[in-house]
């Protein structure tokens, strides 16, 4: 506000200045001509007098005087021009003088605007300036917690160790305590084993196998099947495993309908359900106690089912593709054997639950079994042989080309010394266990094998083999012949499997359509 005043005093003053200067060269001109006139006066007074001898003289004197009163006019009229220019170069000092007040006040305010925003500007910074400090509190305080808690970790760490090598120690005091179990329960059984082979030995007179009053399981002599005694629609979307529960005619199967049943064949009616397998059932096994159902599946499981609850006591997981063979051991019903379409053949611990070796091969598994001692086991594999591992080692002990296409069964017969294999070349091989050589072949004009997992079988006293053909019929062989003896007609469809009767009758055989046909 100052600045306004002393400027507009400022202009005040110059247009004041101005003004008394032309006011003031007015009056000097007024007294001027004021003054002319009255020096001029007596000269015309005296013309005016009639004297003949002054008139020359006067007259060249009026002339001189009318000369300098026209300068006097052209002195005033330069005087009005310059007193025009001072005025409207006054004017316009006085408009840039407002143009100029009018710029200081946009200043002004700017100037006004500027100090309210950095006032505001203050403020935000002292606000600013008092979060700092509050976080740099903050972080403080966080800090020594971190810094405690970086000690309680290192103490935990220490304790953590100390509780770790206290754990170690007592799992290898475990470990020894379970090695000298092992070995007692080893011991045990090579003892059964020998008392097993000794019975057995005693037990094979005139083809007739007879087990002892424990055991209560009594092998006849196997008959050749000719009538169908039940046709069972079983399952949906097909059937492809189907055994006999060992020493009882009771007949467990496994369909695409993931579901796995068991039936009573003296009635034909159903027994009881098994339920919780999530994908379709590709082959089953059952434990020599006939306390276990053991599945395997398309969903990359093996499933474990108490018989006398019926419900599943353990999911078997490891495999990544789909299980397509299972057996058990036929030494203990804790060992068992799996193997699937990831290459891999694994041994399972059913005490444990898990899984205790894994045998990898380039070739595809599809179709296994235990031998006799319960150490190694047969596999027919994608590439058409024939392969015996250790299963404590995963060696492979022995390897035979078997089929020229896969193969799609194996089947032990009951004295362990004959294994029966079938293929996709549709023949049906039978290889002496102690040499791995073909002892017989046996093939069938019209008998087609159906998928990469058709079951056949052989008969309890081995002296038949019954295998399925994608014709829906069903062939059996006579071994000690080596020729047909009989072809089954009922099934509508390719028939997927067949199994015997551990006491010598029934056959039964599955087809692709779920149907189950029961043999006598």
């Amino acid at each position: 506000m100052s600045g306004d005043i002393m400027a507009k005093s400022c202009c005040k003053s110059q247009e004041d200045i101005a003004n008394e200067a032309i006011k003031h060269a007015l009056k000097a001109l007024r007294k001027r001509h004021l003054a002319e006139e009255g020096a001029h006066a007596p000269a015309l007074e005296a013309l005016s007098r009639p004297i003949a001898s002054q008139g020359s003289e006067w007259k060249e004197k009026a002339e001189n005087l009318q000369l300098e009163l026209q300068q006097c006019y052209k002195a005033q009229s330069r005087l009005s021009e310059q007193l025009v220019v001072e005025v409207a170069e006054s004017r316009a000092s006085k408009a840039s003088v407002q143009e100029k007040e009018a710029a200081i006040n946009d200043l002004q305010k700017e100037l006004t605007e500027f100090r309210d925003e950095s006032s505001q500007l203050r403020k935000d910074l002292e606000e600013k300036i008092k979060a700092l400090e509050l976080v740099i509190s903050e972080n403080a305080e966080l800090k020594a917690q971190l810094e405690q808690m970086i000690v309680k970790a290192k103490n935990t760490e220490a304790e953590n160790k100390m509780l770790v090598d206290r754990w170690m120690l007592e799992k290898m005091k475990d470990a020894e305590r379970l090695n000298e179990v092992n070995a007692l329960y080893e011991d045990m059984v090579e003892r059964l084993k020998a008392s097993d082979l000794e019975k057995l030995a005693k037990q094979q007179v005139d083809g007739i196998v007879r087990r002892s009053e424990e055991g209560a399981e009594f092998f006849l002599e196997s008959t050749n099947p000719s009538t169908c005694k039940y046709r069972l629609q079983a399952h949906e979307g097909g059937c492809a495993s189907a055994l006999f529960v060992y020493n009882s005619s009771k007949l467990i199967t496994g369909g695409h309908d993931r579901s796995v049943k068991v039936w009573d064949t003296n009635t034909g009616s159903l027994s009881s359900n098994l339920y919780g397998c999530l994908g379709s059932v590709l082959d089953l096994t059952v434990t020599h106690d006939n306390r276990s159902v053991i599945a395997a599946s398309s969903s990359n499981n093996l499933y474990v089912w108490d018989v006398n609850t019926g419900r599943v006591h353990h999911t078997l997981t490891g495999h990544t593709e789909k299980v397509c063979a299972v057996d058990v051991s036929k030494v203990s019903s804790r060992h068992v054997v799996s193997s699937a379409h990831d290459r891999t053949i694994k041994v399972w611990d059913l005490v444990k639950g898990y899984c205790t070796n894994t045998i990898i091969f380039y070739s595809n598994c599809n179709a296994l079994c235990f031998s006799m001692d319960g150490q190694t086991i047969f596999s027919g594999h994608v590439d058409g042989n024939l392969r015996l591992w250790d299963i404590q080692s995963g060696r492979l002990l022995s390897e035979v080309a078997a089929h020229s296409l896969p193969v799609t069964s194996i089947s032990l017969s009951r004295n362990g010394n004959v294994v029966l294999t079938s293929g996709r070349d549709n023949l049906h091989n039978l290889f002496d266990v102690r040499t791995m050589e073909v002892c017989g072949t046996l093939r069938a004009t019209g008998n087609r094998v159906a998928s990469n997992w058709s079951r056949s079988c052989i008969s309890p006293d081995d002296n038949y083999v019954a295998a399925g053909s994608a014709d829906g019929s069903v062939y059996i062989w006579s071994v000690s012949k080596s020729d047909i003896v009989s072809t089954l007609k009922e099934h509508n469809s390719p028939v997927l499997c067949c199994t015997w009767s551990g006491l010598g009758k029934p056959l039964a055989s599955a087809d692709k359509n779920g149907v189950v046909c029961v043999w006598t």
